[in-house]
């Protein structure tokens, strides 16, 4: 019989890189002509895991939003595990979002996984949620690798990662 091999499957942000991006976005905006005179604000809160953005209108408070996700691109900040809060008054005209960093795979998310594991039909294959995270396990590697494709080919609205590989 042959031994069990397994993967494990997360989905994390690394939060120094957000504070890297969150610190360039606000030097890039400081600099922006389009933003000169204006009352921006963004605000990363670590231990919550959120980001918040003031802007004194909409335009501005979307104008920030690119200005922050280009950066958070360049520093391979997952895009997908940010979820932009609804837009709120602030004081007089400004406008405030709250954008959520989202840290390991809700429970939805993981049982979307493990039901399209076995909807694909992949018999040799089994998956498993262990909190904020899925092993999926099989006694054949190319089973594995087979399933890590036809996940990375699907949209489960988060950015996985493959990692913890062991045969």
């Amino acid at each position: 019989m042959a031994a069990s091999a397994s993967f494990d499957i997360t989905s994390t942000v690394d939060l120094q890189e957000v504070d890297n991006a969150v610190n360039q976005a606000q030097k890039e905006i400081g600099q922006r002509y389009d933003f000169k005179g204006a009352h921006i604000e963004i605000d990363f809160d670590k231990a919550k895991s959120t980001i918040t953005l003031l802007a004194d209108d909409d335009y501005k408070l979307s104008a920030v939003w690119e200005v922050l996700q280009g950066k958070m691109f360049k520093r391979n900040v997952p895009i997908k595990n940010m979820k932009l809060g609804d837009k709120e008054s602030a004081a007089g005209s400004a406008v405030r979002r709250v954008v959520s960093l989202q840290q390991g795979i809700p429970t939805e998310a993981a049982k979307a996984i493990v039901k399209f594991l076995k909807d694909e039909g992949m018999k040799k294959v089994q998956a498993t949620i262990m909190a904020e995270q899925v092993r999926v396990s099989s006694n054949s590697k190319d089973e594995l690798q087979e399933a890590m494709k036809r996940l990375r080919g699907h949209d489960f609205e988060i950015e996985l990662m493959f990692g913890n590989y062991r045969s």
